[in-house]
């Protein structure tokens, strides 16, 4: 029986959520008679840890599909063991890229991707706390539909379970190796406020992640198209697309992937930085294998936690530092880009080592422009008053921090890599009785 995992990594309160994730990971046993890995990994506080083993716990009992809710001291036995049996160099090292004491998108996949390895599954599906499936015909609308009918298959065998097939022929004998959809409702990044304050300030805000030289017009069209997902219309009739698959309307709440690609190259381990679990986006589309690109899209919506001081402090830095990301990530997109189907091997699978060689060599990239982008934010935020210009002080004062962090980040990035094939391997060598329940 092929077994997938579908995860919901969280740190803040779901217990709303866990009812509906669980219904889809019913459906999905039911309707493709496959075994369905139910992995929340919760970073949250005790208490709220507490109201989610509560939601699971009242979870129906539905044939095929195994629930696993594992707290961070669980998940970090569980990666110890398999550091350990990999044998690599400075294992506290790994351990801290891994499960860092700091937010990561980007950690808290790898530790579903390694888990789901464990697990023996073939595929990643995951979800987030903040979004919620949309009705029609009273019936919940399920991404993993889509994703179940297509992610791992031969491209050629997929078509028969889209709606639309744009596939260039040459890639016909590639796996589908992404299967996705956005959401709907609010921008994805919490920033809506500024649109409404000041458009001129959003547009200055949002072109700040765009390349190094990018024209005005190819500014403007960033903007017009970032955070945006599906945009407002709710789903009525399913469209799905075979083709490279269109990241821009692919989102981390809504994604499937295949563990061919998963188990070859991680995700940037950099902490409290937006956006820094959407490099496999990048590395499919450009290695020319297939996706899905389906319009099941998720309901997003903010939790309280993002509304409060705190949170929007906390928010804010982790857009600055998305920011600062991209004068190393660029280059490496450019080299993907340049590399195309160079990148994958005769059995269509991703060659690890010359993307860490890309991330190593664009470490050494010139900061200037990671200088002009913290200036320009400076001025937006002090342009905006209140909040934000409070929130232009707290940024200045951390500025050589943040720039030494991004530049870290991307040299953590190349290291795990290299690493990545000994942790995966490692991963699906756990004992029997070491595995996460």
């Amino acid at each position: 029986m092929r077994a997938v995992c579908l995860t919901l990594p969280t740190n803040r309160e779901c217990a709303d959520t866990i009812p509906a994730i669980g219904a889809e990971a019913a459906h999905a046993a039911r309707e493709f008679g496959v075994r369905v890995h139910l992995l929340v990994l919760d970073s949250a506080d005790p208490a709220t840890r507490a109201r989610h083993a509560a939601a699971l716990a009242a979870l129906p009992a539905a044939e095929g599909v195994v629930v696993h809710h594992l707290d961070e001291e669980a998940q970090r036995a569980f990666l110890r063991g398999a550091i350990e049996r990999s044998g690599l160099p400075g294992p506290d090292r790994l351990l801290d890229l891994m499960l860092p004491d700091a937010v990561s998108y980007g950690a808290c996949t790898n530790r579903a991707f390694l888990l789901a390895a464990a697990l023996g599954c073939t595929s990643v599906h995951r979800r987030d706390s903040d979004s919620r499936y949309q009705w029609l015909d009273g019936a919940p609308v399920f991404p993993i539909d889509h994703e179940l009918a297509t992610i791992g298959l031969k491209a050629a065998d997929a078509a028969a379970a889209v709606t639309e097939h744009t596939l260039d022929p040459a890639h016909a004998d590639k796996p589908v190796a992404l299967v996705g959809a956005s959401f709907i409702g609010e921008l994805s990044v919490d920033i809506g406020e500024i649109q409404a304050l000041d458009p001129a300030v959003y547009h200055d805000v949002v072109a700040l992640w765009a390349p190094t030289g990018a024209t005005e017009q190819e500014r403007r069209d960033l903007v017009a198209d970032s955070f945006t997902g599906g945009g407002t219309e709710p789903f009525t009739a399913d469209r799905v697309v075979l083709d490279r698959p269109d990241i821009w309307r692919i989102d981390m709440c809504n994604i499937a992937l295949d563990h061919e690609v998963y188990e070859r190259v991680p995700l940037p381990p950099a902490t409290d930085t937006i956006g820094s679990d959407y490099f496999l986006h990048h590395l499919v589309h450009d290695a020319t294998l297939p996706g899905v690109t389906h319009n099941r899209h998720i309901v997003n919506y903010y939790t309280p936690d993002r509304r409060s001081d705190a949170g929007f402090t906390a928010y804010q830095e982790r857009y600055a530092k998305f920011l600062l990301s991209m004068l190393y990530l660029h280059p490496v997109y450019a080299d993907l880009e340049r590399a195309g189907e160079a990148l994958l091997d005769e059995q269509h699978h991703v060659r690890p080592g010359a993307i860490a060689d890309s991330a190593r060599r664009s470490a050494a990239t010139d900061r200037a422009e990671n200088h002009r982008r913290l200036a320009e934010l400076d001025r937006c935020y002090r342009r905006l008053g209140g909040r934000y210009a409070a929130f232009a002080d707290h940024l200045a004062s951390r500025r050589a921090r943040l720039l030494d962090e991004a530049q870290a980040d991307i040299e953590d990035f190349a290291l795990l890599i290299d690493a990545w094939g000994p942790l995966v391997r490692a991963s699906k060598a756990t004992p029997a009785d070491r595995l996460p329940s």
